[in-house]
């Protein structure tokens, strides 16, 4: 049974939904690694893997009370709803931010990282060799998705499904991030930015009573690649957490250093000092069907510490770790 929840720790839940659905769409950060930080990984899991035959019949039969009980409804709305208000308040933000201040930004996060593998390993303490096996293989695989080529833009409704399933991982994976998968698949600015914001131009034109904005194909036609990823991602959270739950359960341990070797492997695509390597036929870009540049890689550096750029983004770091063992003293301090 699922505890119950004062209206003030519900808010406290709802932010952290907030910050969870802010790192699924900043590339190179899991959304899953914040539930991690954060304390609810696991409820998040368990939760998703209650949503199954049973929850269903529940619901057919009317008996929703016990719905709810069940699939501890009260938890999930709260993060997600969390989560997907982000997508249109925080995410901006953290787009203005990237736009305008990306090297700081990349600093604070790879310095949240760097926090959030002290606060997970602290504590683990079984460092058996099967377990010093699985932090290297879950390094080695978040270092080789690092050094990954993107791929081309595809709108194929089954292809954006698809990514829905892959793209959701990074709620459910700690250190895999979602939306740097979906870069890699060449649907990331399709998905998380063009028809996110088709959708909530749509969606205020309604509210405004300007029903003629359904007649516009190109919207049209962002409302049903979101809604198909949309639906790809709930089959994908559903999916990958009942396997996550039962590995949980079984294997506690190991997956715990996998995930740590994961986190750890992942620093390589936060790396602050980095180019964006853009890909070009002769002497001209190769553009996407909107015009973007594609994006074929990035050139890590390590950058001049004799520049007062070089000294910020070092104290950005340092601000991101001292974050994370604030986050750990406060709850050291609620226990």
């Amino acid at each position: 049974m699922y505890k119950q929840r004062t209206l003030l720790q519900k808010a406290n839940l709802f932010l952290k939904g907030l910050a969870m659905g802010g790192a699924n769409k900043v590339p190179g950060v899991s959304g899953g690694m914040v539930a991690f930080v954060m304390g609810f990984y696991e409820e998040l899991i368990f939760t998703f893997q209650r949503i199954n035959k049973k929850a269903f019949k529940l619901l057919l039969k009317g008996k929703f009370k016990s719905f709810v009980a069940y699939t501890n409804l009260s938890f999930l709305s709260v993060v997600m709803l969390g989560s997907m208000f982000s997508y249109f308040s925080i995410s901006l933000i953290l787009d203005y931010f990237l736009k305008n201040y990306e090297l700081y930004v990349w600093a604070w996060f790879f310095g949240m990282i760097i926090g959030s593998i002290y606060y997970i390993s602290k504590d683990f303490g079984d460092w058996k060799l099967k377990n010093i096996i699985a932090l290297i293989i879950g390094a080695s695989v978040g270092i080789a998705i690092s050094f990954m080529t993107p791929a081309k833009e595809n709108d194929n409704l089954w292809f954006v499904f698809i990514c829905g399933i892959i793209g959701v991982s990074g709620m459910t994976l700690p250190g895999l991030s979602g939306s740097f998968i979906l870069i890699l698949l060449g649907n990331y600015v399709l998905l998380l930015v063009d028809s996110v914001n088709a959708f909530g131009s749509v969606i205020t034109s309604l509210i405004s009573g300007d029903f003629d904005v359904l007649k516009d194909q190109a919207k049209v036609r962002y409302l049903k690649i979101i809604a198909v990823f949309t639906a790809g991602s709930a089959f994908g959270l559903v999916s990958i957490s009942h396997v996550l739950g039962y590995v949980l359960k079984r294997w506690h341990q190991i997956v715990t250093a996998i995930i740590i070797g994961f986190i750890t492997g992942s620093l390589g695509i936060v790396w602050p000092w980095k180019k964006t390597i853009f890909k070009t036929e002769g002497t001209n870009f190769l553009l996407d069907q909107k015009g973007n540049k594609i994006v074929e890689n990035y050139q890590r550096f390590i950058p001049d510490f004799y520049t007062k750029e070089t000294w910020i983004s070092i104290g950005f770091i340092i601000l991101g770790v001292l974050l994370i063992l604030i986050i750990d003293f406060y709850g050291k301090r609620k226990k």
